[in-house]
């Protein structure tokens, strides 16, 4: 075998799949250093308001205190460890519920119940441990680490190229859709990455968008990977109706996790994380956007639509762990004329890994 696998298009180690040592490595050199999406910016825009979120398995809390300022903190409280809050809301500190030690939105300790019997205690050193958040359009990013490069760096190309199909404030939330998956998360990403199953496993998407190998495009970035496909000249079949101001699709993986997609037909864009729960285990979720006058009709039926490809997406990747995970075959070989985008993801692991 070649001195670089993957450079000539063989996989990583099938055991990196099922590997508890690999995904502990994966959450602190990757998941701890990386941009993800965190939920919408709507719901920290006024002062005064709050969400928790994630990042790999590091609870985040973001925040924008009355100054107006943006914050985020590690949401876990520094007496015990426990995780300080859940949900989102309006309010002026955040108590924990195992001993009631109280923050302010600005993540300073304000009261710790009988600290006041101890001779050392100093509230000044027990902030919450900061992290960083921005926002871009509608939409939240978060990252562990505090000191993280700024948001734009990682989004490159990116806002310009779905500015060509979507206008970002121009979309309205409409619903989450939330999933789990019998799967490593990076077989999740990597089934993302390509479309050499579609005409197989995806009969429907494959009668709205043109997957043939000539027409169905992919594009290599820095820090993320797109497909675009364009609308069948004549669909076979139409499970939604794809004409529209939207004239192709476009779909993007933001390093390491975070899917994007914009289907042909009226205003939509769906954002949402691959997260590991665990070697074996992925969960995952959508946010939907549409245009404002998007009606509800179509809304449904490419809901139903984007529902049926992902259930078959889930018997996909569930099957390829369970193949992976038996030990039997060392590793895999792409086909890079329609998988290169899975050897960029994977160089993108494996560099961080080394």
């Amino acid at each position: 075998m070649a001195a670089d696998p993957i450079e000539q298009g063989y996989t990583l180690p099938y055991r990196w799949y099922s590997d508890a040592e690999i995904l502990r490595r994966e959450q602190e050199r990757i998941f701890a250093r990386s941009w993800t999406y965190g939920g919408r910016a709507a719901e920290v825009a006024e002062p005064g308001s709050y969400v928790t979120t994630r990042a790999g398995d590091v609870p985040i809390l973001v925040s924008r205190a009355r100054d107006g300022e943006l914050r985020a903190f590690v949401n876990v409280c520094r007496h015990r460890g426990a995780v300080l809050t859940e949900g989102h809301g309006r309010r002026e500190t955040i108590q924990c519920h195992y001993h009631a030690w109280t923050y302010g939105l600005d993540g300073a300790l304000r009261a710790a119940p009988r600290a006041e019997r101890e001779l050392d205690f100093d509230k000044t050193t027990l902030g919450l441990v900061p992290a960083s958040a921005e926002t871009w359009g509608p939409f939240l990013f978060v990252n562990p680490d505090a000191n993280a490069a700024a948001l734009a760096d990682t989004l490159g190309e990116l806002p310009a190229i779905l500015g060509e199909a979507v206008d970002l404030g121009a979309l309205r939330f409409h619903s989450r859709v939330d999933y789990a998956l019998q799967a490593n998360w990076k077989i999740a990403a990597e089934n993302f990455l390509e479309c050499y199953h579609c005409s197989v496993a995806h009969p429907q998407f494959s009668s709205v968008v043109d997957v043939d190998p000539d027409a169905y495009l992919l594009e290599h970035h820095p820090t993320f990977a797109s497909q675009f496909g364009a609308i069948r000249e004549q669909p076979k079949a139409l499970p939604y109706d794809p004409r529209g101001e939207v004239g192709r699709g476009q779909f993007h993986l933001l390093f390491p996790n975070v899917k994007l997609n914009v289907m042909p037909g009226r205003p939509n864009l769906s954002i949402g994380p691959i997260h590991p729960e665990g070697p074996d285990r992925s969960t995952v979720y959508l946010d939907y956007f549409f245009g404002e006058d998007v009606d509800d009709r179509w809304i449904e039926e490419l809901l139903a639509f984007d529902n049926q490809v992902g259930v078959e997406d889930q018997s996909l990747v569930e099957s390829v762990h369970r193949g992976m995970r038996s030990g039997a075959v060392d590793r895999g070989r792409l086909l890079l004329s329609s998988e290169g985008l899975i050897r960029d993801f994977q160089r993108y692991v494996l560099e961080r890994l080394a």
